[in-house]
């Protein structure tokens, strides 16, 4: 049985979630802001809507247009970004800012926008589809999820993509979505995050169970399958924070550009490596190593993708009338708080615990991110 567009559609049309960024179905191809949906598909990228939908609002209350955000400088973006992880996400939305401004506007084809800096397959067909109308259906977890039970495949991700992401093009052959690729793209996004759960999905509130093959077979939650994922490293780092009592405040530095939280403001500290730091070694990178620091109890866990973090902090006074290097950048905690990737916040968490800030000021709870 061939799952129908129309059923999937008439289903959106009723149940579909109220994004900020998103307007209402069925006002055609056109009608949605391109910045908008740019914007909202980069900020998707590994984060929740449900995270997104407050950042994405305060972004384009700093942000309001596309060539506001090409004239702002990279810093200010990526303080914006801070919570939102994978940092390079900020990078790039902002040379991509800049490029599309200078252009005079996104193209309108997934080929187009695959060349900006930035936008894979996925996004470049998801701005296509529902910015410019473009017959394509970009395919994320969600869709895969839906696809894969949909039609029993039972082949492990991610070598299963390519099938997947072909039975999902497939269904643009309906008249239906042919009509409405933006909102046909986006009822398959709900239906996965609504409906099609990866854990107990509601298949007897699902437009398409008649036609689904693993729920005939009662194999839904079992797909799709995935191939063992290896054990990710574990690194280690030691931080340092410098507080000022004179002034309440702390220090933070700009990490270099590239890598993880390339371009971030963070405590400074050292890199971050396979082995645990010594005192010793961690205190030879500390930014005036003949304080006496101390070592506050406990450590921060943080997993990027690709590998987990584990973060020791040293604390110290800035003693009275010393001089401290030009460039170095002081704010209040609260005031760093803001501006700090999630892993240096949850520092600066720990810097609360031991009593190690200037005043006492408590930092924002850390983002989920």
């Amino acid at each position: 049985m061939t799952p129908s567009a129309a059923a999937l559609l008439r289903w959106y049309d009723r149940h579909r979630r109220d994004l900020p960024w998103r307007i209402p179905p069925g006002q055609g191809a056109g009608a949605p802001d391109p910045y908008r949906i740019w914007l909202s598909e980069v900020m998707l990228q590994q984060t929740t809507a449900a995270a997104v939908a407050p950042r994405f609002r305060r972004f384009l209350e700093r942000f309001p247009s596309l060539e506001a955000l090409a004239a702002a400088p990279e810093s200010a973006v990526l303080e914006e970004w801070a919570g939102l992880g994978y940092y390079a996400r900020a990078r790039n939305l902002h040379a991509c800012a800049r490029r599309v401004a200078a252009a005079g506007g996104f193209p309108r084809d997934p080929a187009g926008l695959r060349a900006l800096p930035g936008i894979g397959a996925y996004t470049a067909a998801a701005v296509a589809a529902i910015a410019f109308g473009a017959p394509v259906v970009p395919v994320d977890a969600n869709v895969e999820r839906v696809m894969a039970r949909l039609f029993a495949v039972a082949a492990p991700l991610p070598g299963a993509r390519p099938r997947l992401a072909a039975l999902a093009q497939g269904l643009l052959a309906q008249a239906a979505a042919r009509a409405r690729p933006g909102d046909f793209a986006q009822a398959l996004f709900d239906l996965g995050a609504t409906v099609c759960t990866p854990r107990r999905p509601a298949c007897g509130a699902c437009p398409w169970r008649e036609g689904c093959a693993a729920a005939a077979r009662g194999e839904a939650e079992a797909l799709p399958r995935r191939a063992e994922r290896r054990a990710r490293p574990h690194r280690h780092g030691a931080h340092f924070l410098l507080g000022d009592p004179a002034s309440g405040r702390i220090l933070l530095r700009r990490r270099p550009p590239g890598g993880p939280l390339g371009g971030m403001l963070e405590l400074p500290g050292t890199p971050w490596r396979d082995a645990p730091w010594s005192r010793d070694e961690a205190l030879a990178h500390a930014p005036l190593p003949g304080l006496p620091w101390r070592l506050l109890p406990g450590s921060v866990r943080h997993g990027f993708t690709h590998f987990t973090l584990e973060l020791a902090l040293y604390a110290a006074t800035l003693p009275a009338g010393a001089g401290t290097e030009a460039g170095w950048d002081w704010r209040s905690p609260a005031a760093a708080a803001a501006v700090v990737p999630t892993a240096m916040r949850r520092l600066l968490a720990l810097a609360a615990r031991g009593a190690a800030l200037p005043s006492q000021a408590a930092p924002q709870r850390p983002d989920a991110a």
